[in-house]
């Protein structure tokens, strides 16, 4: 260990006991370092705001020495750390951070290039619907059996767990082991119930195919032990410090999801027909390759874990720490309970409609939440610890400046970019969906799902926001309470929705009750935050919003004239195509523009970020 870290050791030791209401502490993560890779998630239901920030409270320990000063009780002395290593290591986290975050938009970019290609194949019809609802089951019962525990209380107590005299060993032996029997268990009960878990997520009066997807069920549900072993084993390095496995094992997940594509386009048989059998090679081959593709995630993890040193052997048993967090636990779980429950009413009132319903919302979701995937791992990661810190000292102050600014930093970023998807949105669905087998008009009914739901981007993110600002303060309940809410809210207006529009524009329906339900949590989050916190400076987050819609406007106005000046003699495809690349350049352009022109000050900061970004990368 070096020097200047067994000091601050010592010194941490001999501090006095923290005061009431200060037995907890926040582990920051380190500057420019992303969050870990999670997986897919093909439904806004599935929403784990707690990730962030959940995972870094754990138990000060303040009594007695760590194991590695055991006879060693010398003078507390703080020392400095030599600049020779301060100065070797600026670089190397700087290229450590540009590696990951390649790694991250590499990720997203080729996940969601196989759900287009797949729509270029088989067409967003009844066979895509049937995968996509078998490819959600292991993400949600995953979710429902370990996501919400492992978020909130086993990452923390793994990096506690490194101060035990085994290094934390034994306790991670201890967890891998219990994560396996309970998944083990959860697969085993799920492939046997795979019919009645199809039966609750679709609603057959429609155009769905229910014997379609249990069959994909059967072949897909095995993959809820590899995402979890995937979910579990990330946390483990991550805890060792080693971030860069995760970040690229859903890359090789994508990468074995492009083959089977390949081999499902070549094998015998029409894609547009529903296959009579399980047997049929079109089902064999899609479900196959996905489950493998499960599989080669979670071992693309394995040689990392056993250079790092640990070895496993079942252990049995549970450990006393991880009783400490189970009030927040059970919130969590609680969170998610909930969410799964708008899930599975969002998915059945989907397929109780016309065919390609949930296959056209999962890509729409996909294209809605991508602004804010790139904004919230390039530009808000660094605000996250300094909120998280700022709660744990108890500095409230500090923390509504920090609320503000994130609010008023991801108003900047995404109304421009939520105004050119209103406004281009038909044209991206044609552009990346049209190709192929896919066909004109269900490309264009996914851009027009996508173009009416754009306005609940920024009430997307800022509920994302608030959400971590809730657990920054320890607060699992509330959010909990605010997803109730906003689940009570969503139900209605989806089997309405489904009552009163026709089957081909329920999609549409749905996105758009998506999208209110944003503006629901956000509106009743900011309330919420402004009764425990007070004055949350909401004048200048009201003035950034209203300079950002004036300009967002005009930049939507000058996207719509760009577009009318395009030929619709070069066709569907490319005229999408020359009408998204034209609208997408003049409708940010013309609204950062203005921005500019109306000299607002929390540009400077992101123009500043986003130069050193591509400077790293």
């Amino acid at each position: 260990m070096r020097p200047w870290r067994q000091e601050a050791d010592r010194t941490r030791s001999v501090a006095p006991p923290p005061q009431e209401g200060e037995s907890t502490m926040y582990i920051p993560r380190d500057r420019g370092v992303p969050p870990g890779v999670r997986w897919p998630a093909a439904d806004p239901d599935v929403l784990r705001p707690y990730d962030e920030l959940a995972t870094r409270m754990m138990p000060r320990i303040v009594d007695g020495l760590r194991h590695t000063e055991i006879g060693e009780r010398l003078p507390a002395v703080q020392l400095e750390r030599p600049k020779e290593q301060e100065q070797a290591k600026a670089p190397s986290l700087a290229r450590a951070s540009g590696r990951m975050a390649i790694a991250t938009l590499t990720s997203r970019i080729t996940g969601f290039a196989w759900k287009v290609m797949l729509a270029w194949v088989a067409t967003l019809g009844v066979l895509y619907d049937s995968f996509t609802v078998a490819n959600t089951l292991p993400l949600i019962i995953n979710e429902l059996l370990l996501g919400g525990v492992l978020t909130s209380v086993v990452v923390p107590l793994l990096v506690r767990s490194q101060d035990d005299k085994d290094g934390g060993e034994a306790y991670t032996q201890r967890l891998l082991t219990m994560a396996l029997t309970i998944l083990g268990i959860g697969t085993v009960v799920s492939v046997a119930i795979a019919p009645w878990l199809t039966s609750l997520l679709m609603d057959d009066t429609g155009d769905a195919n229910p014997q379609l997807a249990t069959w994909f069920a059967y072949l897909l549900l095995p993959g809820l032990l590899f995402y979890g072993l995937f979910a579990v084993l990330s946390a483990i390095l991550n805890a060792k410090q080693i971030f860069g496995p995760a970040q690229w094992a859903p890359v090789i997940n994508n990468l074995v999801i492009f083959a089977t594509i390949a081999a499902f386009a070549l094998v015998p048989g029409d894609p547009t027909v529903i296959p009579t059998e399980m047997s049929d090679p079109k089902v064999l081959v899609l479900g196959v390759g996905v489950l493998t593709a499960m599989v080669a995630q979670a071992l693309f993890l394995l040689p990392a874990l056993r250079r790092s040193g640990f070895r496993f052997r079942w252990r049995w048993g549970l450990d006393e720490r991880l009783k400490e967090f189970g009030g927040l636990a059970m919130w969590i779980l609680g969170y998610v309970a909930v969410s799964q429950i708008g899930m599975v009413v969002n998915t059945r009132v989907l397929t109780a409609g016309a065919a390609g319903g949930p296959s056209i919302y999962s890509n729409a979701w996909l294209l809605f939440q991508l602004p804010y995937g790139v904004i919230g791992v390039s530009l808000l990661t660094a605000l996250m610890p300094k909120m998280s810190r700022a709660a744990a000292d108890n500095d409230f102050r500090r923390l509504i400046g920090d609320l503000s600014y994130g609010s008023r930093l991801t108003t900047l970023m995404l109304l421009p970019v939520s105004a050119v998807m209103a406004v281009a949105g038909t044209s991206i669905g044609v552009a990346l969906f049209a190709l192929g087998k896919g066909s004109v008009e269900d490309a264009e009914r996914l851009g027009q799902a996508l173009a009416v739901s754009a306005f609940g981007l920024l009430p997307y993110a800022l509920v994302m926001l608030q959400m971590r600002v809730f657990y920054a303060m320890k607060d699992s309940r509330t959010p909990t309470l605010i997803m109730v809410v906003m689940t009570a809210v969503k139900i209605p207006l989806l089997y309405l929705a489904s009552a009163v529009l026709h089957p081909v524009n329920v999609v549409l329906g749905v996105m758009m009750v998506n999208s209110l339900v944003f503006v629901v949590g956000a509106v009743l989050g900011q309330v919420w935050l402004w009764v425990k916190l007070g004055n949350l400076r909401s004048k200048r987050v009201l003035g950034v919003i209203l300079f950002t819609v004036v300009a967002s406007g005009l930049g939507a106005l000058a996207a719509v004239v760009v577009g009318w000046l395009v030929p619709d003699a070069l066709g569907p495809v490319l005229g999408a195509w020359v009408k998204l690349i034209l609208q997408g350049v003049v409708g940010i352009g013309v609204s950062f523009g203005v921005l500019i022109a109306l000299k607002v000050d929390e540009l400077t900061p992101v123009t500043r970020r986003i130069t050193r970004m591509v400077r790293r990368a």
